[in-house]
């Protein structure tokens, strides 16, 4: 018996939405990391980008346990001396909680070309209107 391999012209991809309102961030990026690569699916090929689009709404409500909103810190720098940007999980759910999801996501999926294609899929909305209606996309729960 002959192990299967898909082919990227055999991929059929659907589309999800995950609602983060009340839930826990990582097991929102957990379950959309795993969907973005495709290894909810029998035909799972891990050269091969096989995985569905995803839709995050309600960003701006996903939950952070214990004292992450005070305690994490996200960091960023310009590259230039001084250009170090810190900023807490509290100030990134209230001003940037696109960003912040969208993080913790990218965090999970492979550090490669493979993985960069795979986040191209993923869309975060802060509130509960998306934009992609026309694709019918079906609810995931977490």
């Amino acid at each position: 018996m002959k192990t299967f391999m898909l082919k990227k012209e055999e991929v059929s991809r659907k589309w999800y939405v995950i609602d983060a309102e009340g839930q826990n961030l990582g097991r929102v990026a957990t379950k959309a990391a795993t969907v973005l690569r495709g290894k909810h699916k029998v035909t799972y090929t891990p050269h091969i980008d096989s995985g569905d689009y995803v839709i995050i709404v309600n960003a701006s409500k996903v939950n952070l346990t214990g004292d992450k909103l005070d305690k994490k810190m996200y960091y960023n720098h310009s590259g230039y001396p001084s250009g170090l940007r810190v900023r807490s999980a509290r100030t990134m759910r209230e001003n940037y909680p696109v960003e912040m999801v969208e993080r913790a996501v990218k965090g999970m999926l492979p550090h490669n070309r493979l993985g960069r294609q795979m986040y191209k899929k993923l869309f975060v909305y802060s509130g509960s209107e998306h934009n992609q209606n026309a694709q019918k996309p079906e609810t995931l729960e977490v």
